[in-house]
């Protein structure tokens, strides 16, 4: 007998367990609460979106949309999805006669299943599938002529292109959609900004968000396949520097509140659709001139998105990348006056910061402010937020004119920072283990242990009855603060026994006694 499969958790992923994930729950609500603080309200998106919209919008350029997306088609054609698999498995061959006709027959069997799909728009029909469908019935053709008597005779050559052509274009025919999980949240808020005619809503749009984000990666300390965010963004008609400002202020605020103290804030600007096209074709310019002294990847990157090279964190390009021109210097009037504007709003709100010429961010929306905090305890992967300013993307993506602002808080490193730097907060455990003996007992601890729980206190209560040595064995275990006695004394006097476990001091208490003084050690804790 084969043995049974061990299941576990996808490499990349992993299981948030207690109590690990009580702290980010406190985490998660410690954000809620400053994010509204703020005035910005929760929005909810699905984790998988059309992929033409992380294309449009990250870039088809970004490693995250060429390498690094989860995405597969979306359709119920399996049928066709099988014909056609069986279609690029066949290798017909003059040698052998029959498996020309039965590739034949997969061809002609294909043909008409797409056809009657296409008909009912079970699959898209855009130019590209339906020059896919073409191309197949083309050589299809030219494959019954085959057959017939007074044509000629096919060669192996000829058998073997139309072989090729056919199954290339059977291949890349779309059956449905193509999605992919969400690699990050900006498009899709912008997405829904757009579809839901959120523009004609009073104002800037202040939204916030938290979820799972997928990005096919190496895992690494703080990295995952499946891995979480919280961020926010603001949309509207204004790109003044004092929104930028109040943005990374809520953010700082919140780091503070959380105890992430050796954290430092990182800012650039890096112009806009004026500017910074200038400044990308020197800098692609200078790039050529010192290819051969670079990495591989920042090689690519030259031709493709010359702005990347500045993040690399090879230690081979660093010496090179140090003499490249510097944004900065290359800025149009507005964006100098924008970045000078916003550094005063920082000296107005106490916001301490570093200014990276290098921080250009990894994504092809970003215009002006770009902005990064580092955290201790992470290692090289130190960042657990980033963002900045994309005024455009909303147009972009079939929108009004609108400017916009936002970040992302990688939540798995900033959990991990604050339990490196061992000052994770002291979270609420178990106030309360309610130990009852007898039946008549259980009716009163079901009742009590209600009201305690309506007091915001966290009770055990037992569902089976347990020996009185052994309950409060396990009310030990299980760390509460208390145990609560109820045995057939305290029916018969209508009282409980409340028993501090760390002392074992107790006292006999009615019961408005008891919730009173319950209530008043929760609120003091």
């Amino acid at each position: 007998m084969s043995e049974k499969k061990q299941f576990r958790a996808i490499k990349g992923t992993r299981d948030i367990l207690p109590p690990d994930s009580a702290l980010w729950n406190w985490f998660e609500r410690k954000a809620r609460d400053t994010f509204e603080a703020y005035g910005f309200r929760d929005v909810r998106t699905p984790i998988f979106e059309d992929t033409d919209l992380f294309a449009r919008s990250v870039g088809t350029d970004t490693d995250i949309v060429s390498k690094e997306m989860f995405s597969f088609p979306d359709h119920s054609l399996w049928k066709l999805e099988g014909q056609r698999t069986q279609l690029l498995l066949r290798r017909p061959s003059l040698q052998d006669p029959l498996t020309v006709h039965v590739f034949r027959a997969y061809v002609d069997e294909f043909i008409v299943g797409a056809d009657i799909a296409l008909k009912e728009g079970d699959i898209p029909k855009t130019p590209d599938n339906e020059r896919a469908l073409e191309i197949i019935r083309t050589y299809s053709d030219r494959l019954v002529a085959h057959f017939m008597p007074t044509a000629t005779p096919l060669d192996d050559p000829t058998l073997q292109l139309i072989t090729q052509s056919i199954q290339q274009a059977a291949a890349a025919l779309i059956l449905g959609d193509i999605i992919s999980l969400r690699p990050e949240s900006t498009a899709s808020v912008c997405r829904a900004y757009i579809e839901h005619g959120m523009h004609t809503l009073p104002g800037n749009v202040k939204l916030y968000y938290a979820g799972p984000m997928f990005r096919r990666e190496r895992p690494q300390k703080g990295r995952y396949r499946q891995f979480y965010q919280m961020g926010a963004e603001v949309l509207g008609p204004s790109d003044a520097p004092g929104i930028d400002a109040e943005v990374i202020e809520m953010l700082m605020v919140l780091f503070r509140r959380v105890g992430l103290e050796k954290i430092t804030l990182y800012l650039n600007s890096i112009g806009c659709k004026e500017c910074r096209p200038k400044y990308v074709e020197l800098l692609r310019a200078q790039l050529r001139n010192v290819k051969d002294q670079l990495g591989a990847d920042s090689q690519r990157r030259i031709e493709t998105n010359p702005l990347r090279v500045l993040d690399s964190k090879l230690p081979q390009d660093q010496p090179t990348i140090e003499t490249l021109p510097r944004i900065s210097d290359h800025l149009c009037e507005d964006c100098r006056t924008h970045f000078a504007r916003l550094k005063e709003e920082f000296a107005l709100r106490n916001i301490t910061y570093e200014e990276n010429w290098r921080l250009v961010r990894g994504l092809d929306y970003y215009t002006r402010t770009t902005f990064e905090v580092t955290a201790a305890g992470l290692g090289s992967q130190n960042a657990v937020c980033g963002g900045g300013r994309y005024d455009g993307l909303v147009e972009l993506l079939g929108g009004p004119p609108t400017k916009g602002i936002g970040f992302a808080i990688g939540t798995d490193r900033a959990i991990l920072s604050i339990q490196e730097s061992g000052k994770s907060p002291h979270l609420p455990g178990l106030a309360v283990f309610v130990a009852w003996m007898g039946p008549k007992a259980y009716q009163a601890a079901v009742a009590i242990a209600r009201k305690l729980r309506d007091c915001g206190l966290i009770v055990e209560l037992p569902a089976e009855e347990m020996k009185f040595k052994k309950s409060l064995g396990l009310a030990d275990k299980l760390g509460a603060k208390y145990a609560l006695i109820n045995g057939e004394d305290e029916v018969a006097s209508g009282t409980y026994t409340l028993k501090r476990l760390a002392n074992a001091n107790q006292q006999k208490l009615a019961e408005p006694e008891l919730l009173e003084y319950l209530e008043s050690e929760r609120r003091g804790a």
